[in-house]
């Protein structure tokens, strides 16, 4: 039989843990959340369409103009022209956005290094593999 009472309990448990632990370290920053994980995905991603970042962000482009625009105002993100499409722009972290996107990801990585330091390898190889087959199902 599954345990899905206790695997809703646990992966409830652990996004409110997490969401705590991720507001905690944007709130120092000065950014909002939406903001800091717009930098996160272009930190992760590199350069893109507005329609592709806000499908990654799962929001609409009217909602991630108003964001970009912020972030432009602070010199964090910059809109360039399409490399191939003359038509086109794309928006990419500035040297400073670079910055912040790196020491919070860094963040993260001493976070995930904390919470995995009691598992071995052969856990954490499990642990890789159903996180993205839970990631596939979104």
């Amino acid at each position: 039989m599954r345990n899905l009472e206790s695997l809703n309990q646990l992966l409830t448990e652990f996004y409110d843990k997490m969401s705590s632990w991720e507001q905690s370290v944007v709130k120092e920053t000065g950014y909002s959340l939406a903001q800091v994980h717009t930098i996160e995905v272009l930190g992760i991603h590199g350069a893109m369409r507005m329609k592709e970042l806000a499908d990654k962000l799962g929001i609409t482009t009217g909602t991630l103009t108003v964001q970009v625009d912020k972030l432009v105002a602070v010199n964090l993100i910059e809109r360039l022209p399409h490399p191939t499409d003359r038509r086109a722009i794309v928006v990419a972290l500035t040297e400073e956005g670079l910055r912040i996107h790196r020491h919070h990801n860094q963040l993260h990585l001493d976070l995930v290094r904390d919470l995995t330091r009691h598992i071995n390898l052969e856990q954490e190889a499990m642990l890789i593999a159903c996180l993205t087959k839970m990631n596939q199902e979104f």
